[in-house]
């Protein structure tokens, strides 16, 4: 949002330079308008008070002038347009402009998703739901991103544009002192190769905006308006019937064309001095401009025409330009780029004691509702695909399953946004975002009937997987058996979360993209040792006595053993608490122990820096947050559970905080022991208040840790020391994956959902599970952009504790597989016993289907006959769209981080008989083979391979590859 560039702007009012060149500066005037999908305002709201009109009058005015240009960036707002506004003669001309290049699609996804709270899945989701619409409507294909506000920038994002086949990248965002080195040294340009692996197979030239960043520099020296904002700001919720907005510019008129003339020349020559070409972008916009596009281009046309025409004078030559033709300019140029390697631009700070890191933590419940909403989609996308081809004809309704379906895609990618999953939007807009989530989710459910006696239980991955499943009932006793009427091995116990349901724990074996189904027998009374019962265990709790936090002096007397085969856990019963863990394939035992912290924020603005939605600036150290620990163990030969309650105060009835430890007991070697699976409660919380888990070891980490960019890549964050502010600038964004490690052995948390992480002291790893926040900002509380979120969050971590090698070994897996834990789905009539299981689907383990769906657009993958010919209306249900990723980093591990070579027709057998397989780019609109992307120069001179086929069926797939086919299988005969 435009606000919060005034720092990172205004610091920097600087005389302007001038440009030392004989040659004119070229000025490429990109118009565009910042439109949030969602932020302050509804998309209902927004479409209402100026987004629909945005798209309706620049659409008019383009056609009234051959030199007009647009670049529309936002989808999610351009498709309701054209869905519910745009007449029959609107979109003519759009098909016309579009043609003509005057109106460009620009990143093309639904949303500007953000990058550092994102998980990769739901990145290529929202531009893959973008560009499917583009293309099949315009038969156009984005080659350019304009990533300009989101908070920071991650090292994955130019990788997937890269895979997606654009030409370069655009960010705007990042730290203010070292934007200031980079515009000082003229390298704000260069070729970025985000992926380590990948190196130059995937580099991408990248643009970052200067310190004006994406608006139109609005002060003018001789006018109190805002400079080059003719029509004003937006009103809400009506735009005026009068059409008078308030704060509009001074009109260009033959007494003002001369001021306005030197203001944009003289920000034109401060600007070209940054950049190593004689071509500035010079962004005209900002946020919720261009819903009276006349007002706007009627005042530019003649300024732009004397600074024409006086360009002698000037220095300077002026054109409306799409972003296309910027870069192209700067292609052309042929000159020689530095390279960037792997590291990202994240935290992000604007000023010293603005960090912005709160928003990796904010709207908790609103995290971990998307990323549940992604992995529902995953799976019912991969079983409507297998049920397609299994049964084409079948009774479930293809359109009506296709829009459930889309559905729950579209309310995925608009909370990608970087004001939706962030947590920095105003309350009714998270409201929204969740509403949207919920009923779509609902919508997917409906494939499922309701009943509580039967269930299904489905993998979504392409691995076989023994693992066990939790289902909450509401008897004490249970009998499990599965499809042939065999019992199978569970456990019932008191539950966790209320006083009146049970955990019911099964253990599970099911195949790669495979269900089986399990049938319950429920009863309110203790059954006899012989009956159906007996094969479920009856867990039972231990209590242990409330202990004070003073009593820290007298520890580790009585340590009671919780074991499994991988690990020893020892509890202190002086203090309740962990005391270490030893992992005993190598016989290594860890000092660690887990408590509850606070962050104490100030909400005065008078007083000093504030915590708020997108900051995190704590008043000083973290304070423990309780004062005694309670604890409850319940043994048991499936699950050990060990139950951790935390009470502010000594003799508080209600706990402030929970920790539910899971140690799975092993059954043979099938099932995984090595995962410690933890949940927590915590509040609601005091206001003013930020809580982290704090894991204190004796790891000699140095105060360095590994985070993940978007659940992609683990990127290396050393400690750094700052004149002010150390603290807040030392938190990352973890969305799946982080670890710290020494020489011995390393420590990774994998996440359910994204949260800040850091290491403030050594052996130190703490995780940021909830914020509650209020200021007295008068930005904050004119939008209602506080945080006071009074909510009750439950999130899951998953603990790995082992020696480097063995943990290189298992987390990738391990955050995939909590990412899409086998779905449970109840069933109203359940099949007759004996029916044919369906064929598993299984794939090496360092791949991992990413994508198995049928996406429904009806282009052709031809490009050429999608521009000449007309298309037919009904949904593609043939085409499957497939990508597979590999896991592993080159070099990570000796035999894991080998490229793998597959047959795909074999490997999807399991579903049907592949006839057709064709690559594609990432988001599917581009065939591989064609798709030549720009070659950028660089120092190092280093060419890009080009890719040769693969033979047939068969695929080569390199250490963090994504692959990304069109597959048609053959017809099955009933």
């Amino acid at each position: 949002a435009f606000h919060l560039c005034w720092p990172e702007m205004a610091r920097h009012m600087l005389k302007p330079q001038l440009f030392s060149e004989n040659k004119p500066i070229q000025t490429f005037v990109i118009p565009h308008s910042h439109m949030d999908v969602g932020w302050v305002y509804t998309i209902q709201e927004s479409m209402h008070a100026y987004a629909a009109n945005v798209y309706t009058t620049v659409t008019e005015e383009l056609s009234k002038g051959k030199d007009r240009r647009f670049i529309a960036v936002e989808q999610e707002f351009f498709r309701l347009w054209w869905d519910t506004v745009a007449t029959d003669s609107h979109k003519k001309q759009v098909r016309q402009l579009v043609k003509e290049g005057r109106l460009e699609f620009i990143i093309g996804g639904q949303v500007m998703h953000d990058e550092a709270v994102t998980d990769l899945d739901d990145e290529i989701l929202q531009m893959t739901e973008g560009h499917g619409f583009l293309y099949e409507t315009f038969g156009v294909r984005p080659q350019f991103s304009w990533h300009v506000d989101p908070f920071g920038a991650s090292s994955t994002t130019p990788v997937l544009f890269a895979l997606a086949g654009f030409n370069a990248h655009l960010i705007s965002r990042i730290d203010y002192d070292l934007k200031d080195t980079m515009q000082k040294k003229k390298n704000l340009q260069f070729v970025w190769r985000g992926s380590p692996s990948l190196k130059e197979k995937q580099q991408i030239f990248t643009h970052t905006m200067d310190q004006f960043s994406y608006c139109t520099p609005s002060h003018l020296p001789f006018s109190n308006s805002s400079g080059f904002y003719w029509n004003g700001v937006a009103l809400f919720p009506d735009p005026p019937k009068d059409g008078v907005y308030p704060n509009m510019s001074l009109p260009v008129t033959k007494e003002t064309v001369h001021a306005y003339a030197q203001t944009m020349v003289e920000n034109i020559k401060q600007r070209a001095a940054w950049f190593r070409t004689n071509h500035v972008l010079w962004p005209w916009g900002c946020d919720k401009q261009f819903y009276n596009s006349s007002v706007q281009f009627n005042n530019m046309d003649p300024l732009m025409k004397y600074i024409n025409q006086n360009s002698k004078e000037f220095g300077v030559t002026v054109q409306y330009a799409s972003l296309s033709e910027y870069f192209q300019a700067i292609y052309q140029s042929n000159l020689v780029w530095e390279v960037r390697g792997s590291e990202d631009f994240l935290p992000y700070s604007t000023e010293p004691y603005q960090a912005w890191t709160g928003f990796y933590a904010s709207r908790n419940v609103l995290k971990g509702v998307a990323r549940q909403a992604s992995s529902q989609l995953h799976a019912a996308e991969t079983l409507f695909t297998r049920y397609r081809i299994s049964f084409p004809d079948g009774p479930v309704a293809k359109d009506w399953a296709l829009d459930k379906l889309r559905a729950l895609r579209w309310a995925v990618s608009e909370v990608q946004h970087h004001d939706g999953i962030t947590g920095t939007e105003s309350p009714k807009v998270a409201d929204m975002y969740l509403q949207h989530l919920v009923q779509a989710m609902m919508g997917v459910e409906e494939l499922l009937a309701t009943l509580e006696q039967h269930v299904i239980v489905y993998n979504p991955l392409a691995w076989n997987i023994t693992t066990i499943i939790n289902v909450t009932v509401n008897f004490p006793n249970a009998a499990v058996f599965d499809d042939d009427g065999q019992p199978v091995p569970a456990q019932i116990q008191r539950s966790a979360q209320s006083n009146v349901t049970y955990d019911l724990f099964i253990v599970v074996d099911l195949g790669g993209l495979q269900h089986r189904k399990y049938s319950f027998k429920f009863s309110d009374n203790p059954c006899s040792g012989r009956s159906k019962y007996s094969r479920t265990y009856k867990a039972k709790g231990v209590l242990f006595e409330r202990r004070r936090v003073q009593d820290r002096a007298r520890t580790g007397r009585k340590l009671l053993p919780v074991l499994n085969e991988c690990y020893k856990l020892m509890f202190d019963q002086d203090t309740n608490l962990l005391h270490s863990i030893t992992y005993l394939e190598e016989k290594r035992r860890v000092r660690m122990t887990q408590d509850f912290w606070e962050y104490h924020a100030n909400g005065d603005v008078k007083t000093g820096p504030i915590s708020d939605n997108y900051i995190f600036s704590a008043n000083g150290s973290a304070v423990r947050a309780y004062k005694a620990v309670e604890m409850e163990i319940i043994p048991g030969k499936i699950v050990s559970e060990i139950r951790q309650y935390f009470y502010r105060e000594e003799r508080d009835e209600d706990y402030a905080y929970s920790i539910t430890t899971r140690i799975p007991e092993c059954f043979g070697t099938r099932l995984r022991c090595h995962r410690l699976e933890q949940t927590y409660s915590l509040g609601p919380l005091r206001l003013n208040t930020e809580v982290v888990l704090r894991t204190s070891t004796a790891l000699k980490n140095n105060r360095t840790l590994h985070t993940d960019d978007n659940g992609y890549q683990m990127m290396k964050r050393p400690y750094r020391k700052f004149t002010n502010n150390t603290l807040a600038r030392n938190y990352f964004p973890m969305v799946r994956t982080a670890y710290i490690e020494d020489d011995l052995s390393r420590l990774v948390l994998v996440s359910d959902r994204a949260h800040g992480v850091s290491s403030q002291a050594n052996g130190q790893l703490e995780v940021m599970l909830h914020r509650r926040l209020w200021n007295n900002l008068a930005w904050n509380l004119g939008y209602n952009l506080t945080l006071n979120d009074s909510s009750v969050v439950r999130p899951t971590l998953w603990m790995l504790l082992g020696s480097i090698s063995a943990t290189s070994r298992l987390y990738q897996r391990e955050a995939v597989e909590l990412q899409h834990r086998p779905v449970i789905m109840p069933i109203d009539q359940p099949q007759p016993r004996g029916s044919s299981p369906v064929r598993s689907v299984v794939l090496p383990p360092n791949l991992h289907l990413l994508s198995l769906n049928i996406p429904g657009w009806n282009y052709s993958s031809n490009h050429n006959v999608h521009l000449n010919h007309g298309l037919r209306s009904e949904p593609d249900y043939d085409r499957v769209l497939l990508r597979i990723i590999h896991l592993f980093e080159e070099g990570e591990d000796p035999e894991l981080s080998k490229p793998v070579t597959i047959n795909l027709k074999d490997v999807l057998q399991g579903i049907g008989e592949v006839k057709v397989l064709e690559e594609r780019s990432l988001t599917g609109t581009w065939d591989i083979t064609s798709l030549q992307r720009w070659k950028w120069k660089t120092a190092d001179n280093s060419e890009t391979s080009e890719k040769c086929g693969d033979k047939d069926f068969t695929v080569t797939i390199s250490p963090k590859e994504i692959r990304t086919f069109f597959i048609h299988f053959s017809p099955k005969n009933f």
